[in-house]
């Protein structure tokens, strides 16, 4: 459940980052990205965007794209446009999304971008969030061979260390194989993990410290059949707004 937080709470979580907060087992999750909502008292974890409050009496974690831009960031990002990845003099775009590749290439850019990142997440420690899931690791897939994935996991290995020096459990998002673990997440958010066949990948890396999020009911259902004793799964329509499908094993 959220912490409460002593005025030195952030240097102590820095010098002793073996006390960042778990996430708790044998409780289900909601994934509401789109829009906050009530949730039941067997939900015991809820995910929502950094601009909004976290649910008091709930272990809370923080999404930040951490890797892409969201879409109605745009104006924001033109103010940073040699962190934007180019090709040809154009953003290079994850269409599925509507979103730009951050331009991860060099010390110099990861650094710069770390910085602006590590502001937001040290936003929601400082809102009362427990933990930080970054966005889109796998982004350099979608990049037409511009980023590597060394030059990917230097990058996420400067948000890790942003996240415990702000106190908060970091969640590996995306990238289904990598060991995580390796540069300091403490968890993972394993979305369509059924769908993609991908959620044992996830757990021999970090055992029951897993999120699963669905959005086809057929794959909730494999999901739940394969992962629902050990993992907290939730079936979401995929724009993840307050009213729309919110259902677990």
């Amino acid at each position: 459940m959220p912490r409460q937080r002593s005025a030195g709470a952030w240097s102590y979580a820095l010098l002793l980052p073996l006390l960042l907060v778990a996430l708790p087992t044998g409780t289900d999750v909601d994934y509401q990205l789109g829009g906050a909502a009530d949730v039941p008292d067997h939900v015991g974890i809820v995910v929502r965007d950094r601009t909004a409050a976290p649910l008091a009496g709930r272990y809370n974690v923080c999404y930040v794209n951490g890797f892409q831009t969201q879409p109605d960031q745009r104006r924001f990002w033109r103010q940073h446009w040699g962190l934007v990845l180019k090709q040809g003099g154009k953003p290079v775009t994850d269409e599925a999304w509507g979103e730009w590749l951050l331009d991860v290439r060099t010390p110099a850019k990861r650094k710069a971008l770390a910085r602006i990142v590590g502001r937001w997440t040290r936003g929601c420690a400082d809102d009362g969030f427990d933990a930080v899931e970054y966005d889109n690791l796998d982004s350099f897939t979608r990049s037409h061979r511009l980023v590597t994935r060394k030059q990917a996991v230097a990058y996420a290995a400067l948000l890790v260390r942003k996240a415990h020096a702000a106190g908060l459990a970091a969640g590996q998002k995306n990238l289904a194989g990598f060991d995580g673990t390796t540069i300091g997440y403490d968890f993972a958010v394993a979305e369509e993990c059924g769908r993609y066949r991908e959620c044992d990948a996830y757990t021999q890396v970090y055992g029951d410290q897993v999120l699963a999020i669905e959005y086809r009911r057929t794959d909730f259902r494999w999901t739940c059949r394969h992962v629902g004793d050990q993992l907290p799964v939730v079936l979401r329509d995929r724009d993840l707004t307050p009213e729309g499908v919110h259902e677990w094993c």
